[in-house]
């Protein structure tokens, strides 16, 4: 009778023997297999362990999206563990902590560094109080709040808000591989816990500032940071960046060591050095200013009045349904709150025609990439975004609820004021859905921004499985079927005729 147990009972196993014990597991190189588990046994009460669990374990690893890559990654978290009898003590107890473990190890390279880099708060993640709670923004800020308080140097609280991050990403990132969280949820939780991580960065940052320039609390004026972007529509991904604007409210007040302007241009520029520095124990976010008016060429930070003066004059319809997105996300609200008031009239007026939709199409074909790239290809989450904004902007004006910078809710208010039908605002939601999954599933396999379908079959078939396709061709199956549908769609809200009031 077949015992995988032998593997690491029977000693010197041929190895057809071998092969023939992992087999049933996925697994495609048993040499390697079996290599990472006799380097993870250890001493014999280890090895006796591990036996324990070793069956319950290969279920797990072959249930989780590359159980090759769950296999070598449980062998390099074991050897991080500073206990390695307690940690195979504790999967015995509780199976489904080690069907946790195996489908991250198998599922995310990210979420696996993690787990490998700290492998304690492996404990702390599998805590049903932990990851079967739902998102909530107030508990965690009040966490960072809280730990920041107890560090009084700068350098100290910077490194805590890196593994802050890294600890809410892991949990966040597990709830969607286990799909204890549906799709909203987890850009929700992903674009809180950035907000919570920049407002903090701000606090930090601007306390720094004001010391060194003897500024002090009050003078100045206010000063907002404003999300744009997936961040601005509480649609992040899990390794997106972070598109921001820095604004503040006053301009021509100066103390002896700083003038107002100089002051918020060294905050902002602090802020985003801040967030993107790449230290050892990684970055925050990677920070993109180029959303701000006139791009890379344009002032870091801006007052209200710079920002009115720039949309009144010189901005591109790209940039109107750019601002649909603008939210304060750190900072003075009541800054922010006067800047939403101000740009919504910048977004519907003066009319979105068909020079404006013109320019939307010129820029979208300039962008459109010819793989199967889910954000920017033919049909992909950029072209369902042009038809919402296109639609939010030619008929803003006069149904101003409307104007909401979530991309989902908006598709439901296109489809309550009757601009899109029942069909196209199924077949828009499913394909903006199914593709946002797909994005955020491929830029959890490492902490990078991918946004194609892997052309190499092992990368596809793990793709797959991460979205609980059955093989790599239902996964292409599904993919070109929305995108056509997304493509249809475009053509006929943006690609050919206007969408202006009154058509």
């Amino acid at each position: 009778m077949s015992d995988v147990r032998d593997l690491l009972l029977a000693p010197g196993l041929e190895p057809p023997r071998i092969a023939e014990l992992l087999a049933p597991y996925g697994l495609t190189n048993f040499e390697k297999a079996d290599a990472s588990l006799q380097a993870t046994a250890g001493d014999p009460a280890e090895r006796l362990l591990l036996a324990k669990i070793l069956p319950d374990l290969l279920d797990c690893v072959a249930d989780s999206a590359n159980p090759d890559q769950a296999l070598a990654n449980f062998e390099s978290f074991s050897l991080a563990s500073s206990n390695k009898a307690y940690l195979f003590s504790y999967l015995f107890n509780w199976k489904h902590a080690l069907e946790v473990l195996a489908k991250s190890l198998g599922g995310s390279t990210y979420l696996s560094e993690i787990l490998i880099r700290d492998p304690h708060i492996f404990y702390w993640v599998t805590d049903p109080g932990v990851l079967q709670k739902s998102w909530l923004k107030k508990a965690v800020d009040e966490d960072i709040t809280r730990a920041l308080t107890t560090l009084e140097e700068e350098g100290l609280q910077l490194r805590y808000l890196r593994s802050a991050k890294r600890r809410e990403i892991l949990r966040i990132g597990i709830r969607d591989l286990l799909r204890l969280a549906p799709l909203d949820e987890t850009s929700l939780a992903l674009s809180e816990l950035a907000e919570a991580l920049i407002s903090a960065t701000y606090r930090i940052s601007n306390e720094a500032l004001r010391r060194t320039y003897k500024v002090p609390l009050g003078i100045f004026g206010d000063f907002t940071i404003l999300a744009m972007g997936k961040l601005g529509g509480g649609e992040l991904r899990i390794s997106s960046d972070v598109d921001l604007m820095f604004l503040y409210a006053a301009h021509d007040e100066k103390t002896p060591e700083i003038s107002a302007q100089d002051f918020f241009r060294l905050l902002a520029e602090r802020i985003s050095s801040e967030l993107s520095a790449l230290t050892d124990e990684g970055y925050v976010y990677r920070v993109d200013l180029r959303l701000r008016p006139n791009g890379d060429a344009g002032n870091v930070a801006d007052s209200l009045e710079g920002f009115e003066q720039y949309y009144r004059t010189s901005m591109a319809a790209g940039e109107r349904l750019a601002l649909l997105k603008a939210w304060p996300v750190a900072g003075s609200q009541t800054l922010g709150k006067r800047f939403l008031k101000m740009s919504r009239a910048f977004i519907v007026e003066p009319a979105f025609d068909s020079k404006a939709l013109a320019d939307v199409r010129e820029k979208a074909s300039a962008l459109r990439q010819t793989d199967r790239n889910a954000k920017l290809g033919t049909g992909g989450i950029r072209e369902i975004e042009l038809v919402v904004q296109s639609l939010q902007a030619s008929y803003g004006v006069r149904i101003p609820q409307l104007l909401d910078r979530n991309t989902l809710r908006s598709l439901a208010n296109l489809h309550e004021a009757l601009l899109i039908d029942s069909e196209e605002f199924e077949l828009l939601h499913n394909a903006y859905h199914f593709l946002c999954d797909l994005e955020n599933k491929l830029q959890m396999v490492d902490d990078a921004q991918p946004h194609s379908v892997p052309r190499e079959m092992e990368e596809l078939r793990t793709c797959a499985r991460l979205l609980d396709y059955q093989d790599a061709a239902s996964l292409l199956h599904a993919y070109q079927n929305h995108t056509n549908h997304v493509r249809r769609l475009f053509d006929k809200f943006v690609g050919g005729r206007s969408v202006g009031v009154g058509e």
